[in-house]
């Protein structure tokens, strides 16, 4: 019999094979990270109150509080762990209510008896939980994704400058094309990435804390005469978050919604990214770096296969799922508010688990893999025909005439050039185009391995940009 908490038992793969992957993320975006950071707001938002001025003890002054209390309180999260996770889980039971257990355990296991009952004062649940949510998102971003993702744009870079004079073969629509270099076909993945993060970097997850409906109902009755909107605003400010005015009962998880968007694209880059990669390996571009220990194929014994790429697109797959339904069905919510926003945002942590973990997939794979420049630079030799496009635009150059047409007439359809087949082409049309010495030279000196372009140029500057 399994032990009760294995993680073979999981149904999840994250909370199962992928478990140690997660160490970090698991922690932010769990049920109990999602306690914890319930808490934090239902904490920060009395201290707020008391700071203000706005709530009193029973005689009617200020409640005063010493750094020893607020340090006591503030480790209600601080200090969280799973058994005060479990102690709230259990009150759940009872409450059959989430937030209401948060708020026993803080009045339970707060030193200020006297003053239990301003623990979620002028709070609806969604006053906590979208501030909570919002945390967790943010520092999950922060924290765990945007150092990975960083981690893989200078793997990324690294191999641009490494390789950026290596030149290689392009492939438009599958067939032989104008010649790159690996550096520059990383360069433009980089890039791509580069984008992306600093979009992550820049954006900034809303909060609401205005009550029931989003009018500041009950605080307006409650404590009339006081600025709730800046209250609410400066108390949402002071979490790291933006204030957003207009809401319903729930905030209306634009913010979150971009965010999904973002982390999205930034996948299907890195899908394209994966499927490449694993196109240029079953090509022979990369080699892998083979480990004695390890088997590729159950009944195969020669088998090393791209397990890193493929592992990458499939967990990217996933995300991307629940990633774009999450982006079309947050910012929809019935009226003042429907209840199915909530279990959409628990995923959300499954879909940046998924992301994660392709991420690494990617950094591990990359560093199993040499480029082959033996096989790149005799796949370039036997492909001369792909020096027709610049043939064909020096001729025009000279004032040839038809030059597309007679390359077109030399090179469509007829297989593969090795050199010395191209330089018998160039001396036929040198002779049906009447073609100058100087013109014959000049085409005679181009090679597919020097026909790059600005693609060494362009990889290794990709800093600048």
């Amino acid at each position: 019999m399994l032990r009760r908490f294995s993680s073979l038992l999981s149904i999840s793969p994250l909370d199962g094979r992928y478990k140690s992957q997660l160490s970090g993320l698991n922690e932010i975006l769990s049920e109990a990270g999602l306690i914890k950071n319930r808490i934090r707001v239902e904490v920060s938002w009395f201290l707020h109150l008391a700071k203000s001025g706005i709530i009193r003890d029973s005689q009617g002054k200020e409640i005063f509080l010493t750094p020893d209390d607020i340090s006591k309180l503030e480790n209600l999260w601080k200090n969280f762990t799973i058994s005060a996770a479990e102690w709230v889980k259990d009150k759940e039971k009872v409450t059959n209510h989430d937030l209401k257990a948060v708020e026993y355990y803080i009045k339970s296991h707060s030193h200020l008896k006297q003053h239990s009952e301003y623990f979620h004062i002028l709070c609806t649940s969604e006053d906590i939980n979208n501030l909570a949510y919002s945390l967790m998102f943010q520092q999950s971003v922060k924290d765990i994704l945007l150092p990975t993702l960083n981690t893989l744009y200078v793997k990324l870079e690294n191999l641009s400058c490494k390789y950026a004079l290596v030149p290689m073969l392009s492939r438009t629509h599958g067939q032989p094309a104008s010649p790159t270099t690996v550096g520059k076909e990383m360069a433009n993945f980089a890039y791509r990435v580069k984008r992306q993060i600093k979009s992550l970097e820049n954006i900034n997850l809303t909060g609401k804390c205005n009550g029931a409906v989003g009018n500041f109902n009950v605080h307006i009755v409650t404590y009339p005469g006081l600025d709730w909107m800046q209250i609410s605003k400066s108390f949402i400010e002071s979490l790291g978050l933006s204030y957003n005015p207009y809401t319903t009962q729930i905030e209306p998880h634009d913010l979150v919604s971009e965010l999904c968007g973002l982390v999205s694209l930034l996948n299907t880059i890195l899908l394209d990214f994966s499927r490449d990669m694993w196109g240029y390996i079953s090509l022979g571009y990369f080699k892998p770096l083979i480990k004695d220990s390890e088997v590729g194929s159950s009944t195969m014994p020669h088998k090393v296969n791209p397990i890193d790429f493929e592992n990458a697109e499939g967990n990217l797959g996933v995300a991307n799922a629940l990633l774009q339904h999450l982006q079309h069905k947050l910012p929809i919510s019935r009226f003042q508010r429907d209840l199915s926003d909530s279990t959409a945002l628990r995923n959300v942590g499954v879909a940046l688990g998924h992301s994660l973990l392709s991420y690494k997939s990617l950094l591990k794979g990359l560093d199993k893999l040499t480029v082959n420049q033996e096989l790149l630079s005799n796949e370039l030799n036997e492909h001369w025909e792909i020096l027709a496009e610049p043939v064909q635009m020096i001729l025009r150059k000279h004032h040839c005439d038809q030059p597309y047409e007679l390359l077109k007439a030399h090179t469509r359809g007829k297989g593969n050039l090795n050199e010395e087949q191209y330089k018998t082409m160039i001396n036929a049309i040198a002779s049906e185009a009447k073609l100058d010495k100087i013109v014959i030279s000049e085409l005679l000196s181009l090679k597919p391995s020097n026909y790059i372009g600005l693609a060494g140029e362009l990889a290794k500057g990709l800093k600048n940009h």
